[in-house]
């Protein structure tokens, strides 16, 4: 059986030490066929990018050519080669991990990172070329095509460059003024980037850039223009990531019985699914990486992870914060409350970013929907809906929410949340939690209550529920029918964890005297839930209406 390759992004490796893989070297075939030979293709982290660019450095390195039957033989593109296999010389650059401290050490690694593909692309093909020092990135890389040109008559290279907006994101999200001292007129990222774009009138012929967001491309724009943005293209909708059937094909590879699949599917497809790129893309994509942690953890353990995220994926998506305070005041509490309500935003997706002027709201979600923390989920009147694609990512929002909340609150939770998963799944109570939400609406200024409703208080509710790990939590929110406010499902039901449904209504304090009419109003729905057949197969559930008054909580249980 082939080992899982969680983990690893170098196609050679994977093929030569008896890793499974995913096909996509139909692509391959898709991107040599357009009539751009410069492509720009952003998915969100963790999602297969490194991967591919490695597929592409291997498929068209003049260099690999004795090789291509041993790494593609097997594949689609091994069956059905184009003609410019092993036809190029493959210059590759990879900005991430640059360090950002400062606009010094950015344009610092920056140039280090140029400095060792250079290095690397000499010593592959034995150019004479001496690296000076002295020189600055975009030096460097004038004077290699000068070389290449001079001393290769005839051939041709391909760049690849991946992750080329790493570091640009990392500055956004913190220092702005450095950001746009970088990609400005003069600055050396933009400089750098006109001299590639001089370099296909000569010796540069195809390019493929990858990243996760265009947030430098406005401010590049007339220093490079040439490119042609396939990330919203039909075409390539399926190229990152993986479908249902693949992710299927990879579990059966793996030994895992369709008894099996069919426990583990439902969980993986509320984790890790729901990405879809392009409006009429055909399928919604799973995040690769996601469901490579989850496959390799069950067949070490034959257990479904405690975890449902790797920490290492969970410390690049946690840096919504940083992205979400781009825009600021009403505009991001909005765009908050609706992603996390379960709402769905429609918006255009901008193409290109201009950091100079102040984030609006279209462009936030925009951002959102390049990071993966929103997707395409339909259309309407010619616009996507964006809404949160999965779990994984609700949680990280609610996490958000919780935090804006306590900022605003000065409310710290501390060891409470143990205290409130335990309630809850050991003895089916809700006192803690609603303790909890009760802090957070007496906390709120005055000011806050104009906005309070019925929805905002669930809002809290769901996401103070969102971190408890041993449920799955379901809410009318999201699946906007008729539907209890919110149901709280254990995810291991051998446990005995009590379920856990409740009915949320809310009244202003002048409207106090109509508390036992909205009490009898949600008990009325409480039971009809109880009719619904998936209320019906729940074990240990208990139910309860919770009526807010303003800040003021009432509680009862119902039998």
């Amino acid at each position: 059986m082939k080992k899982l390759p969680y983990g690893i992004s170098d196609y050679e490796r994977l093929m030569e030490n008896d890793y499974d893989y995913i096909d996509k070297t139909m692509y391959i075939e898709k991107i040599e066929k357009l009539a751009e030979p410069y492509i720009m293709y952003l998915r969100p982290r963790k999602f297969g990018k490194t991967l591919f660019t490695s597929t592409l450095e291997n498929y068209y390195d003049i260099k690999k050519e004795e090789k291509f039957q041993s790494l593609f033989g097997e594949t689609y593109i091994g069956k059905n080669p184009t003609k410019l296999k092993n036809s190029y010389y493959i210059l590759k650059f990879n900005f991430s991990g640059i360090d950002t401290k400062n606009e010094e050490s950015t344009i610092n690694a920056f140039k280090e990172k140029v400095s060792i593909a250079v290095y690397d692309f000499i010593t592959k093909y034995n150019l004479d070329f001496y690296i000076n020092p002295e020189l600055t990135a975009e030096g460097l890389l004038s004077s290699l095509i000068v070389a290449f040109k001079n001393q290769k008559l005839g051939e041709k290279i391909y760049v690849i460059i991946d992750e080329y907006d790493h570091f640009a994101n990392e500055l956004l999200g913190f220092n702005t003024n450095q950001f746009k001292s970088l990609v400005s007129k003069n600055g050396k990222v933009r400089k750098w980037y006109e001299i590639l774009k001089e370099g296909t009138e000569s010796v540069v012929d195809r390019i493929f850039i990858t990243g996760v967001a265009p947030i430098t491309l406005d401010s590049l724009t007339s220093g490079f223009n040439i490119s042609s943005d396939k990330t919203q293209d039909r075409d390539f909708n399926e190229m990152m990531g993986f479908t249902v059937n693949e992710l299927k094909e990879l579990m059966t590879r793996q030994g895992i019985t369709e008894e099996e699949q069919g426990k583990l599917l439902p969980i993986m497809k509320e984790n890790y699914d729901g990405y879809k790129f392009a409006v009429y893309g055909k399928e919604k994509m799973y995040n690769s990486n996601m469901c490579l942690y989850f496959l390799n953890e069950y067949t070490r353990f034959k257990e479904i992870p405690t975890k449902l995220i790797d920490v290492n994926i969970a410390s690049d998506y946690s840096k919504l914060g940083k992205m979400l305070d781009l825009c600021k005041g009403e505009e991001r509490e909005k765009v908050i409350e609706k992603t996390v309500s379960g709402e769905g935003i429609v918006s255009e997706i901008r193409e290109k970013f201009n950091p100079a002027i102040e984030f609006t709201e279209t462009d936030l979600v925009s951002m959102l929907f390049y990071l993966g923390y929103l997707t395409i989920d339909g259309e309407e009147v010619g616009y996507p809906i964006l809404k949160i694609p999965n779990n994984v990512m609700k949680e990280i929002y609610s996490d958000y929410f919780l935090r804006i909340l306590r900022d605003e609150t000065k409310v710290d939770i501390g060891e409470n949340y143990t205290e409130i998963a335990r309630e809850l799944a050991l003895e089916g109570k809700i006192d803690k939690a609603i303790e909890l939400l009760g802090k957070y609406l007496k906390n709120l200024s005055n000011r806050d209550y104009i906005k309070f409703d019925e929805k905002y208080v669930k809002l809290i509710f769901y996401c103070i529920v969102m971190n408890l790990k041993m449920y799955r939590v379901k809410s009318e929110m999201e699946v906007q029918r008729k539907y209890p406010d919110i149901l709280l499902i254990p995810r291991d039901i051998s446990k005995n964890y009590k379920g856990i449904m409740i009915e949320f209504k809310y009244l202003k304090k002048e409207d106090n005297d109509r508390l036992k009419e909205k009490q009898e109003e949600a008990k009325k729905q409480i039971k009809e839930y109880m009719n619904f057949e998936e209320i019906k197969e729940l074990k240990n559930l208990n139910s309860y209406i919770v009526v807010a008054v303003n800040d003021e909580l009432h509680i009862e249980k119902i039998i």
